[in-house]
């Protein structure tokens, strides 16, 4: 059995730079660690966390081929995020300008969530504590 610690990270290719950098800091409030160009492929890598942890590492290439992101399409599915207070998320969401769906509730755990996506349509979730 192979033995796994944790998610290291989730990589994310965008179609904007300046426009994902600016949804996944200043609209979800994730934190830069390290922000590195790299010349040679004339590319960025930003490092980003969440309550001082790295998740997200953001990379912009030049035209990037789309990818189908319809949550119910084959390959990953969603992005979710843990919040304390799933009203609270919305508003914050709402009020910077982001649309979410209407909350549902999870029949496995009676918790509720929502969803939302990032600039490039990737589907990410809000799911309560």
């Amino acid at each position: 059995m192979v033995k796994l610690n944790k998610v290291h990270h989730i990589a994310i290719i965008c179609s904007d730079y300046a426009v994902s950098k600016r949804f996944y800091i200043q609209v979800l409030g994730l934190e830069i660690v390290k922000e590195t160009f790299r010349k040679e492929r004339n590319s960025y890598k930003l490092d980003l966390a969440l309550n001082g942890e790295t998740i997200i590492e953001l990379f912009s290439f030049d035209s990037p081929p789309e990818r189908v992101s319809d949550p119910e399409a084959a390959g990953l599915r969603h992005l979710a995020f843990e919040a304390d207070d799933i009203g609270e998320a919305i508003i914050g969401l709402n009020e910077k300008g982001v649309e979410t769906e209407p909350i549902r509730t999870d029949v496995l755990t009676n918790k509720r969530f929502t969803f939302f996506s990032d600039p490039d349509g990737l589907p990410l979730e809000v799911y309560e504590k």
